[in-house]
């Protein structure tokens, strides 16, 4: 099990949540942002990126790919008794700029207000995603997170002058997530399955442990990145033990694979309920000192930590100082006790089974 990175979102502009500042993103300054027009209107998934403070469509051929040095809006739109109901979340890469996740937040309050705050806030962080957020790219083929940022961007390039790069690709029979990791043996794991990448020749390692959900992706991805190349490259599949030596040459050298899965397990903690409330006159956030769903009032804001996620549950009479501050509250205390968790703002009578399920 790996430790938390510990993203230094304390000093970030993610602190305008639930401030003025933040409560003067309206719904007229809303309306002036080109990228929500035409949103919210069918079921569907639309993601952007932030560039520069601007919001940029992201095409949909590269949908499930993610920079690690940027930061994204994911809309997603569905339709539940002939209803159309929407969830929006803000992605946050490990090598994100504070200006871009800030804006990213920013931004998701401002696609919230324009769709007369219908949609439930996520907070997302890279490698500790919501299982509700991976299942969006399940027909994408999953996640892949590569690196770089804007910069390296969605450039196609031809074979011969593509960079080197070796993808692990990890999960389960249901979500599988693809990533790029250091070009080096020392990159390998018996219990995942790699593409490495070398331009005109792809190499499909799987290791002896790999599960067939993580085996079958591998393929994919070689087999999209075929035919993004016109079908040019060469593909060889092979079993832990039956490398051949391009394969090692390409990685700068053989050496020992590691046993079992690369360490990616979420970091779990112990549950707390936290309340926020201003009915003293004064706001007060305390914690209750057990997790009991029976303890949550309409009156107020309650934030759930699952050990795993952070859960921001906002009672129908809520003041209007608690609601505006909930996910001030709700990201000051994940960065205090789960900086990387995710967070999800719940509206009471709009509780998802994953928040049932949390107590």
């Amino acid at each position: 099990m790996i430790k938390a990175k510990e993203y230094k979102w304390q000093d970030s502009n993610l602190a305008l949540f639930g401030s003025e500042t933040e409560r003067q993103v309206k719904k007229e300054s809303a309306e002036t942002e080109e990228a929500w027009h035409g949103t919210g209107q069918k079921p569907e998934l639309r993601i952007w990126r932030i560039e520069k403070f601007k919001v940029v469509p992201v095409p949909e051929d590269t949908y499930g790919s993610f920079f690690n040095g940027d930061s994204y809006i994911i809309l997603n739109v569905y339709k539940e008794n002939d209803k159309l109901l929407m969830d929006v979340h803000f992605w946050i890469g490990s090598e994100s700029t504070q200006d871009e996740y800030g804006t990213a937040a920013y931004k998701t309050v401002e696609l919230d207000t324009y769709h007369d705050d219908l949609p439930i806030q996520h907070r997302e962080v890279m490698d500790n995603e919501s299982d509700l957020f991976l299942s969006y790219f399940d027909k994408y083929g999953g996640i892949k997170i590569l690196e770089g940022g804007i910069d390296s961007g969605f450039t196609h390039v031809g074979p011969k002058e593509y960079r080197p790069k070796l993808l692990r690709v990890e999960g389960n029979i249901r979500h599988q997530k693809v990533r790029e990791v250091p070009l080096s043996a020392d990159s390998l794991f018996s219990g995942d399955a790699f593409v490495l990448d070398a331009g005109l020749e792809l190499y499909v390692w799987q290791g002896s442990g790999a599960n067939p959900g993580e085996k079958l992706k591998a393929g994919q991805i070689a087999d999209q990145l075929k035919s993004e190349r016109g079908g040019k490259p060469n593909t060889t599949t092979f079993a832990e033990g039956g490398e051949p030596s391009e394969f090692w040459d390409a990685l700068g050298g053989q050496g020992e694979v590691h046993e079992g899965a690369a360490p990616h397990e979420k970091p779990v903690g112990e549950k707390a309920l936290w309340k926020l409330s201003d009915a003293s006159g004064e706001m007060v956030f305390e914690d209750l000192g057990k997790v009991d769903r029976s303890l949550l009032d309409s009156d107020d804001v309650f934030i759930l930590d699952t050990g795993i996620e952070v859960y921001c549950w906002v009672g129908s009479g809520a003041s209007r100082d608690e609601s505006r501050y909930a996910m001030r509250y709700a990201h000051k205390y994940a960065c205090e006790h789960r900086p990387c968790a995710s967070i999800t703002i719940v509206p009471e009578g709009r509780e998802p089974d994953y928040f049932n399920e949390a107590f």
